[in-house]
């Protein structure tokens, strides 16, 4: 299905090729769209159902999520509201598309953003797979995540998010009762061939 325009984001849909796999909501980095993770959606979910939004926050033209006051320094105020906003896009996505709650698959930006959702709206995602993420929040709410599968991949070497950092997100996610799968990959903050393998053997998992 081609770009949409409907509901509250700029969106793409692909509906499931096969029963039973729940959905993957797609979310990009920085400086992609809609179309950026299509293509590994349906390498690593084969057969599920799509949804892929747009960011709305342009950051020197270049599409984000949210707002961030500097590398690695979020406007938590803006991540609060677009969390919501995002939440009740999925929401109303589900109502149109009738999906199930879907697994997040997000990429930098895109995985800050997931893991935002699953502590402010845990609801919304029945679990995530965050690459090369960031703790959303210097003090996150408390949230259940009981039963929510999460999967963190953080590159060994990434500039961008050391491995420290990585920890954080992946403790702050577990001590809400997820079941964390932390992997540090091989690379920097590019997504890889490793990580797309990893990611094939745990959306399999989950179908």
């Amino acid at each position: 299905m081609n770009t949409t325009t409907e509901l509250s984001f700029i969106h793409r849909f692909e509906p499931a090729g096969l029963p039973g796999l729940p959905p993957v909501l797609l979310l990009h980095g920085t400086g992609a769209d809609e179309n950026d993770l299509i293509g590994l959606g349906r390498a690593v979910a084969p057969g599920a159902a799509l949804l892929s939004p747009r960011g709305k926050v342009l950051e020197n033209g270049m599409p984000r999520f949210f707002r961030r006051l500097a590398e690695g320094r979020f406007d938590e105020a803006d991540l609060r509201r677009r969390t919501e906003e995002l939440a009740d896009f999925i929401g109303a996505a589900r109502e149109a598309y009738g999906l199930a709650a879907p697994i997040a698959l997000g990429f930098s930006n895109g995985a800050n953003i997931a893991a935002a959702m699953l502590l402010m709206r845990p609801e919304v995602l029945a679990g995530a797979a965050l690459i090369r993420a960031m703790p959303p929040f210097a003090d996150p709410p408390e949230a259940d995540l009981a039963d929510k599968p999460v999967l963190i991949l953080s590159g060994s070497a990434d500039p961008l998010v050391p491995l420290p950092v990585a920890e954080r997100v992946a403790a702050q996610l577990a001590d809400a009762g997820a079941g964390v799968e932390h992997k540090r990959v091989p690379g920097g903050h590019g997504l890889t061939q490793i990580d797309v393998a990893q990611l094939g053997a745990w959306f399999k998992a989950r179908g």
